[in-house]
C-alpha cells in the first residue's frame, strides 16, 4: 500500500500547529492534502521549513538586549546618495548615525566598569591616570576586581584609545552594554570579530553590526558635507567641520561660531560640544581639533585611518585636505573616536 499521501499530510498538519496556525476540519484538510501531488506537498513542506527559520531568526534578533540611545547621542547624516568632493572621499550611499560629540571619559569609564575587572585585553591604559594632559580614569584593586573611576566631570573625550579599544567598545554597544570579563558576549564578537586580537588590519564591520567605528567616508561626509542647495558650499563640501572654508580660530570654549581646539589654546583636552556656535551641518561637534579620531579605513598593510586633527596641531590639520594614519594598537593623550549605527 502507498502511505505516502499520509506521511505528507501528517507532516504538513504538524508544520502548520507549530506555526500555530488554526485548522480547518478534518475533511476539508484530508481532501485539500490528498489532492496536492507528491512534489506540490514536499514543495509546502519545504516552505515551511523556512517560515520557520525565519521565525526563529526573528525571534532572536527581538530578544537581543537593547542599547539605550541615550547613552550615546547620535545624529542622523542623511541625504543619501551624495557623491564625493575632489578628495574623491564622502560618498555614502545610504543614511546612518554618527556620535555627536566624541566618546566621553565617563562612557568609556563605564565600559571599563562593566568588562575589564579583569583587563584581558589592556582596555585601561595606566596613562590615562598619570598624564597631566588629559588625567581621566583612576583604576583602583587588583586584577580580578579592578574598579574604574572618572578624575573630574568626564566631559572630555578619552584618549589613549586604540583601534582595537574602539572596536571593543563598539562590540559592547552591539551587545547591549553586558557586565563580564571580555568574551564573545561582551567585547569579542558583535560589530567585530576580534577573537583576542590586539594587532593587525584584517578585520571589518560585520553585517548586521549596530554600532561600529565610522568608515572614512562616512567620518568625512558627516564633518565637511552640506549640500549646496541646504546652504552649503558651491561643490556641497566645506573646507572645516564648522561649516567654513575659513579656517577655525584657535580660542578658549565656547569660543565664536568658527572656533575649536587647536594650537595648544588651552594646552589640554575640553569637553566635549564645548564649541557650542562650531557644530557641522549634520550637528556633530569637535571632528577639527580636540583629538584626532580612529575611522575604519585600512591604509595599509599596517596603518588604519585618522581624522580630524588635535588639541596641539595647526588649523591645516583640521582641513579635508589632511588625513593621517596610526598602526591600529597605537595609543596617546592626542588619539580618540566616536561611534557610528545604522
Amino acid at each position: 500500500m502507498n502511505r505516502r499521501p499520509s506521511l505528507h499530510r501528517s507532516l504538513t498538519v504538524l508544520f502548520l500547529l507549530a506555526l500555530g496556525f488554526s485548522l480547518p476540519g478534518p475533511l476539508s484538510l484530508v481532501q485539500s492534502v490528498e489532492a496536492t501531488s507528491s512534489s506540490a506537498s514536499a514543495r509546502i513542506i519545504k516552505k515551511l521549513k523556512k517560515q520557520i527559520a525565519t521565525l526563529k531568526a526573528q525571534l532572536a534578533a527581538a530578544t537581543m538586549p537593547p542599547t539605550p540611545a541615550a547613552f550615546v547621542e547620535m545624529v542622523t547624516v542623511g541625504n543619501a546618495g551624495n557623491a564625493a568632493d575632489t578628495t574623491t572621499f564622502g560618498a555614502v550611499p545610504y543614511e546612518f548615525k554618527i556620535g555627536k560629540t566624541e566618546l566621553t571619559l565617563a562612557q568609556y569609564t563605564a565600559f571599563l566598569n562593566a568588562v575589564a575587572a579583569t583587563d584581558a585585553f589592556g582596555l585601561f591604559n595606566a596613562a590615562m591616570e598619570t598624564d597631566n594632559k588629559i588625567k581621566g580614569i583612576d583604576q583602583s584593586g587588583s586584577s580580578g576586581s579592578f574598579t574604574y573611576s572618572v578624575i573630574g566631570d568626564g566631559s572630555r573625550p578619552v584618549t589613549y584609545v586604540s583601534w582595537f579599544d574602539a572596536a571593543r567598545f563598539c562590540n559592547w554597544l552591539h551587545n547591549g552594554r553586558p557586565t563580564g570579563p571580555q568574551t564573545a558576549a561582551t567585547t569579542e564578537r558583535g560589530a567585530y570579530t576580534l577573537d583576542g586580537a590586539v594587532a593587525g588590519v584584517s578585520f571589518s564591520r560585520q553585517w548586521g553590526a549596530k554600532f561600529w567605528i565610522p568608515s572614512e567616508d562616512e567620518w568625512y561626509k558627516a564633518a565637511y558635507h552640506q549640500p549646496a542647495d541646504d546652504g552649503g558650499d558651491g561643490d556641497n563640501y566645506w573646507l572645516y567641520p564648522t561649516k567654513s572654508n575659513a579656517a577655525p580660530t584657535a580660542e578658549a570654549p565656547p569660543g565664536g561660531a568658527n572656533s575649536a581646539n587647536f594650537n595648544s589654546v588651552v594646552d589640554a583636552l575640553t569637553p566635549v560640544g564645548a564649541y557650542t556656535g562650531s557644530a557641522g551641518f549634520y550637528g556633530t561637534f569637535d571632528q577639527g581639533g580636540n583629538v584626532w579620531e580612529w575611522n575604519d579605513a585600512v591604509i595599509s598593510v599596517d596603518f588604519r585611518g585618522l581624522r580630524g586633527g588635535s588639541w596641539f596641531l595647526a588649523e591645516l590639520i583640521l582641513s579635508s585636505s589632511f588625513r593621517d594614519t596610526g598602526r591600529p594598537s597605537f595609543e596617546n593623550n592626542f588619539v580618540g573616536f566616536r561611534v557610528a549605527s545604522p
